[in-house]
């Protein structure tokens, strides 16, 4: 099984912090955030990682080099000077990947879920790891129902954490769910496809109820960094 790891994104609202670094290899608890996903994906036997870059692309091989140290391979996933977003970027990705379901993980959040629980093969187009909504984030994302599915609407409302496994097959038609003109290369959001996959019941979950943290502000990564070099 593969994984892939976002690490496109522009980091604007940690800036100053991301002027010179992008924001998956700002440090807490004394490592790079993602390196704390690589750590748990070679724990559970994935061997090659995707990570799709943008902003400052090249600081992830001069940080990471070639996954070597994990025991994984890693590839980078240009996406050019603008980030293509999530479902662009997993697109861009797909043929680095492959046919198979694979792991995606945002690169700026931490946590303590086990990447074991993730299923080999979700249910449907893709599973999702859900958590308690945050003080930032109240209204949720997504409704997970009493027999694993998960639904756009239909109840009280839990956060999408970052953490998924999906099939190619969510990306299929990809062109019928985006509006307007996705440019070349097509940058969209991935949010659209799984809210269609909703609706046909081809998304299940599950709700993690331990330890996540969205590092989106200065102040976020400050409250982590100080929690992990406690522990």
């Amino acid at each position: 099984m593969k994984a892939l790891v976002f690490a496109a994104g522009l980091g604007e609202r940690m800036r100053p912090l991301t002027l010179h670094t992008p924001k998956p290899l700002l440090v807490a608890g004394g490592k790079p955030l993602l390196a704390w996903h690589l750590e748990k994906l070679a724990a559970l036997g994935v061997r090659e990682v995707v990570v799709n870059t943008s902003w400052l692309a090249d600081r992830f091989p001069e940080v990471l080099g070639d996954g070597s140290r994990w025991g994984l391979r890693l590839y980078y996933s240009y996406e050019g000077p603008e980030p293509l977003e999530t479902g662009g970027g997993m697109l861009h990705a797909l043929p680095l990947l492959g046919d198979g379901p694979f792991i995606a993980v945002n690169g700026d959040i931490w946590t303590d879920y086990d990447f074991a629980r993730l299923p080999r093969e979700p249910r449907g187009d893709a599973h999702l790891v859900l958590v308690d909504n945050p003080q930032h984030h109240p209204g949720g994302d997504f409704m997970l129902a009493g027999d694993g599915g998960v639904h756009a609407d239909g109840g009280a409302k839990l956060t999408f954490s970052g953490i998924g496994v999906y099939r190619p097959s969510l990306l299929a038609d990809w062109r019928a769910t985006v509006d307007g003109d996705p440019g070349n290369p097509p940058r969209f959001k991935l949010a659209p496809l799984l809210r269609r996959a909703m609706a046909a019941g081809r998304v299940g979950g599950e709700h993690h109820r331990g330890r996540w943290t969205d590092v989106g502000t200065p102040e976020r990564l400050a409250v982590l960094d100080q929690a992990l070099l406690a522990d």
